[in-house]
């Protein structure tokens, strides 16, 4: 086998073990810029095809969590969209949050996967099983994660490890079949 052989298949057997995944919002679910309307009021786009894999996680049963250091009733609006019961903002210390965070449903933290893509994240990513990040994640965090997407915040990165999270654990052929 190539390096490369050996490096898909190490992170796909890590993400076969996955029972849950975990978002930062600003750079991971959003492109990490923020408009502020003419109340002071906060804007965060999100990307539709982040929110469809999230959705199709939660159709087969890989519960998907929002683990944030701000606090934002944007980020409230896109979780009740997208059905999320597990909210987590505010959360500054992300090691912490992501105990929490695993409590809250059930599982290890080292069962979860985690996405995040700022040296705050650390934490969290020291204590999950599979770490990842966005393609644009400041160079520290790209060098210490497990996964780095192809594709950048806000812009498809959640879907990509949404995707190989269900692919690994024999869930991509549910989802599908659900759209049908």
């Amino acid at each position: 086998m190539t390096p490369e052989a050996d490096a898909r298949a190490a992170l796909k057997e890590r993400a076969a073990k996955i029972r849950a995944v975990v978002f930062d919002v600003d750079g991971v679910l959003t492109d990490g810029g923020l408009w502020y309307g003419p109340q002071g009021e906060a804007l965060k786009r999100f990307d539709v095809k982040d929110g469809h894999a999230i959705v199709l996680a939660r159709l087969t049963q890989l519960p998907v969590a929002i683990l944030t250091a701000r606090s934002s009733p944007m980020v409230d609006v896109r979780a009740k969209e997208l059905k999320l019961q597990h909210v987590f903002q505010g959360r500054i210390h992300k090691g912490e949050g992501l105990a929490e965070v695993a409590q809250a449903l059930g599982v290890a933290p080292d069962e979860c996967a985690y996405m995040g893509d700022d040296v705050n994240d650390l934490p969290a990513m020291a204590r999950c099983g599979l770490s990842a990040c966005p393609a644009d994640a400041v160079e520290e965090v790209r060098q210490r994660v497990h996964f780095v997407s192809t594709r950048p915040g806000g812009r498809g990165a959640a879907r990509e490890l949404l995707e190989l999270v269900l692919e690994a654990t024999g869930r991509w052929a549910q989802a599908v079949a659900l759209m049908k």
